[in-house]
């Protein structure tokens, strides 16, 4: 992965702009806009990425399972599929949420294969690097129970301060002062999604303000 901006180009079966050619030519405007990455969803719009920019992919497979929390690429299914993609770096959930063998296993059953560990907490973090991750991502932050009103700032600092590996500033670094302060912070990247990605969210967030004017 580069050091710089990488936009997460997902839309969900239930949004407005789900499409593997729309997510395609996300990841073109992306890059021109200067990401230095993509971070997708799904095997066809990572194919599809693939084929329209030259850009490194952090790949996700999202998919719920009964009585089971983790829903980023959360069993070895997913992470199968995604290898079998040729994806630069796979994204999975390291937070307790996941069962630790499973997390174990990845680096052993694929050693040269990258992965990120999407966590919520500074434990969860230095577990993941104790475990063989290659990248630390605060993706998760506030998301989870045990991570509920924790600040994705502290979490980075935290993280920064005390991992070997390179820490990815991921969740809710929403605009660009923000994913700036990142940087600065000593973040290896930052990755943003629904504040360029997302219309009808950015939409909202003008109309809200409009009608408050009114």
């Amino acid at each position: 992965m580069n050091k710089g901006l990488i936009v997460s180009c997902q839309a969900l079966e239930n949004e407005p702009l789900h499409s593997s050619f729309i997510m395609g030519k996300m990841a073109v405007a992306a890059k021109e806009g200067g990401a230095v990455g993509i971070r997708a969803n799904g095997i066809n719009d990572i194919k599809e990425i693939k084929a329209q920019v030259d850009l490194p992919i952090i790949g996700i497979i999202k998919k719920d399972y009964p009585n089971m929390i983790s829903y980023i690429t959360p069993t070895i299914k997913e992470v199968e599929e995604l290898v079998a993609s040729k994806v630069d770096v796979i994204a999975v959930d390291a937070t307790v949420n996941q069962d630790v063998e499973f997390l174990k296993s990845l680096k052993k059953l694929y050693p040269n294969q990258m992965f990120m560990a999407d966590i919520a907490t500074v434990e969860e973090g230095i577990r993941a690097e104790e475990l063989g991750f290659d990248y630390i991502g605060t993706t998760l932050v506030g998301y989870t129970e045990q991570s509920k009103g924790l600040n994705n700032f502290d979490v980075l600092k935290e993280l920064i301060k005390k991992s070997n590996k390179p820490v990815i500033a991921e969740g809710n670094f929403d605009t660009p002062e923000k994913a700036k302060l990142a940087m600065e912070f000593g973040a290896y990247s930052v990755v943003v999604g629904g504040a360029i990605t997302r219309p009808q969210l950015i939409t909202k967030k003008f109309a809200q303000e409009v009608e408050k004017a009114l």
